[in-house]
């Protein structure tokens, strides 16, 4: 949504607009805990005023706010400057305000962490400041090219907008941490050098550093055209070996009984299909193939397409739920707003196409949300946060005691399959793994000692 625009602001009730201002704060080095409370406190400032959207507001909607809080005596000083910080991340590196840019002019700059975080309510420790962190801002302003180059060639090989603010993020880190050097003017020791630094310092999980590696990968082969050759040894993160959580059909069949609705069709899907979380809230109308009892996964992980099953418990569930859904879509384009997302090629080309019934997600969300990248305000999927919490609280319902996700539904689905005498090329085509060797995990489990062994203690 534009600057002046006549649309009506729906910050304040949109689940994807907090996720993506959620993210901005724990790019910049708040721990998780605290970032709830980043997002607590701007929820408070939305509703401060009424009739007034965000990205109207003023340094003295700000002061106002900021000042009433000072003045609430069960605030401690800490809870204030966070409060403070909080709007500063809104208004300078989410929303960009123009006034903004001279936010440590206008309200000064809040000195050392303890200041900002004191003793939280969770009892978390300070935050340690990182050499890779900086504003956005401060990177854009000087590299701002390099960055708009980066965009341009992520958006046209269609990467997911995840993708993209990761890379976008590791980017600046990588600047930021050579003191705001240009990436033409570093290389390969640079990367290596950073790589070790994420693993050393940070200790970040070995995939956490193999995304920045792919990050700084992309951009010197398909940005600066400079491929960085061989980087050499350099510390890798630790990956540690674990097993995969997986129910048996009867704790399966408790968790599903134990949700309703959406959710119930959804999880249905993922331990049914082998679905991955995202690759289940994207579905498409067209993807769904009722007469071949069949999903088709586009663009799954790794860019990949791959047919799966469509289970034959869910398919009168799911045929209802689209009934529904249509007409949602219907009421949607009486109104006149423009469809879902179309990649911005195929938009081009037809560009009615994202009103066409077919493209509509099969799990459309309740409310209207601004597209990060058009800014144009349509009707998105749904958020993936809501049927993680929803399988979490069903398992927590039902009493079961293994450390759940959605993804355990799909290690499920997997191991299942091997257990009925399915063999494993089958089910590494259904899962859509590259490597037969990562299918392989599931072969783990099934090795279950007390099939075969019996406990002296037994005998």
């Amino acid at each position: 949504m534009k600057k002046g625009s006549n649309v009506k602001d729906k910050s304040h009730v949109n689940k994807e607009f907090w996720q993506e201002y959620r993210n901005i704060v724990l790019k910049q080095g708040v721990q998780q805990s605290s970032a709830e409370w980043y997002v607590t406190w701007v929820e408070r400032f939305a509703r401060s005023i009424r009739g007034v959207s965000l990205r109207e507001r003023t340094e003295e909607h700000v002061r106002a706010f900021i000042n009433n809080l000072r003045h609430q005596d069960n605030l401690k000083e800490w809870q204030v400057n966070q409060a403070r910080d909080a709007l500063r991340v809104l208004c300078q590196d989410f929303l960009r305000l123009e006034w903004s840019e001279k936010w440590s002019v206008i309200f000064g700059v809040i000195k050392g962490a303890e200041s900002m975080h004191g003793l939280l309510p969770s009892g978390q420790s300070k935050i340690k400041s990182f050499r890779d962190s900086s504003t956005s801002k401060e990177v854009d302003d000087k590299h701002g090219e390099v960055i708009k180059r980066l965009r341009t060639e992520i958006r046209t090989r269609h990467y997911s907008i995840r993708t993209e603010q990761a890379y976008e993020d590791w980017v600046r880190r990588f600047i930021t941490f050579h003191r705001m050097k240009s990436p033409v003017e570093l290389g390969p020791e640079a990367v290596k050098e950073y790589l070790e630094y994420l693993a050393e310092e940070r200790e970040v999980a070995a995939s956490t550093q193999n995304q920045a590696l792919n990050a700084l990968v992309f951009l010197y082969e398909q940005v600066l055209k400079e491929p960085l050759g061989i980087i050499g040894e350099f510390t890798r993160a630790k990956r540690p070996k674990r097993l995969p959580v997986v129910l048996t059909r009867e704790e399966v069949n408790r968790l599903l009984d134990a949700l309703a609705g959406t959710h119930n069709l959804m999880a249905g899907l993922l331990y049914g299909g082998g679905l991955r979380l995202m690759e289940c809230v994207r579905l498409r109308v067209k993807d769904v193939d009722f007469a071949q009892s069949q999903i088709l996964i586009r663009s799954g992980k790794g860019q990949k397409d791959r047919i799966t099953i469509l289970p034959d418990r869910f398919q009168q569930p799911l045929k209802e739920h689209l009934a529904l859904t249509r007409e949602l879509y219907e009421k949607d384009i009486a109104e006149g707003l423009g469809g879902v997302y179309i990649w911005p090629s195929l938009a081009r080309k037809y560009p009615n196409v994202g009103k066409e019934w077919i493209w509509q997600y099969v799990f459309p969300s309740n409310k209207l949300s601004v597209d990060p990248r058009s800014r144009e305000v349509r009707r998105h999927h749904i958020h993936e946060n809501g049927l993680h919490r929803a399988i979490k609280t069903a398992a927590v319902k039902v009493g079961l005691t293994k450390q759940m996700s959605s993804h355990v539904l799909r290690h499920s689905f997997a191991t299942h399959l091997l257990e009925n005498g399915y063999d494993i090329r089958t089910v590494q085509e259904l899962l859509g793994h590259a490597d037969v060797s990562t299918t392989m995990i599931y072969t783990h489990v099934l090795n279950k000692p007390g099939l075969a062994v019996k406990s002296p203690v037994d005998i």
